[in-house]
């Protein structure tokens, strides 16, 4: 079975991280048409307003979605309901209660105060949605066991989008017998090609994208979140290929 691969390409960087991160919907639509194109099963953006801030009005959130439709980027679409975006949990539910355009997806992190609620509300929207749990480093246990305690009650449409600190096997093992729901996981910066290939080895969903990490498997930049994704495609297929793979997804 193909390996979900979601592209991040943009995540809450800045134009000051170099020129392969795009910031207009129209650069962000020609990433996202890239990436599609090098092997991107999913597309991940954090809408921005003119002036460069993460924002979940629908005057923001709308036209990125339609754009990138417009232009034929016909894969899921996913975007962040998260603090970077608005800071009070009201806030982001009142956002995203008010949305005319919708994401096939909404990235919610259970390390946030009123994830279960945010996660209800996008749900009762028909947007699926992608639990994000911090998993080693300094979160802690609280945002498991936030998600833990979450009833999920259409288990089709949730995904738990793990964040490993580290590439620990141990770690991976460790999802089993959670909530019989899809399992994605992904690392940032120094962990992130670490983890991506324990994803392909395990077969989890997996991540990548200039949104995450800047440099390719041999250390060099990377150029656009398309090249990334080639490059985790790569990996991917050679994890798949190696003798004792056991699916960690569901």
């Amino acid at each position: 079975m193909r390996t979900v691969l979601l592209a991040s390409v943009n995540g809450a960087r800045s134009a000051a991280d170099g020129p392969a991160v795009p910031m207009s919907p129209a650069d962000l639509t020609e990433s996202a048409l890239a990436a599609v194109a090098a092997g991107a099963g999913e597309v991940l953006v954090h809408p921005r307003t003119p002036c460069g801030r993460e924002s979940l009005s629908p005057r923001v959130v709308g036209p990125v979605l339609a754009a990138m439709r417009g232009a034929g980027v016909h894969v899921p679409l996913s975007v962040p309901a998260a603090i970077g975006a608005e800071r009070d949990p009201a806030g982001r539910l009142e956002r995203v209660r008010s949305w005319t355009v919708l994401p096939d997806r909404a990235v919610v992190h259970f390390g946030e105060p009123g994830a279960g609620e945010l996660g209800r509300a996008l749900l009762a929207r028909g947007v699926s949605v992608d639990a994000v749990v911090p998993v080693g480093g300094p979160a802690g246990p609280e945002p498991m066991a936030r998600f833990l305690a979450w009833p999920v009650r259409e288990p089709g449409r949730v995904r738990l989008a793990v964040e490993l600190a580290e590439a620990d096997p141990a770690l991976v093992a460790g999802l089993r017998g959670l909530p019989p729901v899809a399992v994605l996981v992904y690392g940032r910066e120094a962990a992130a090609w670490p983890v991506l290939r324990l994803a392909a080895r395990c077969g989890t969903g997996a991540r990548t994208g200039v949104g995450d990490v800047l440099h390719l498997p041999d250390g060099r930049p990377a150029r656009s979140t398309a090249e990334l994704v080639a490059a985790a495609r790569e990996l991917i297929r050679r994890g798949a290929a190696a003798p004792g793979v056991t699916a960690a997804s569901r």
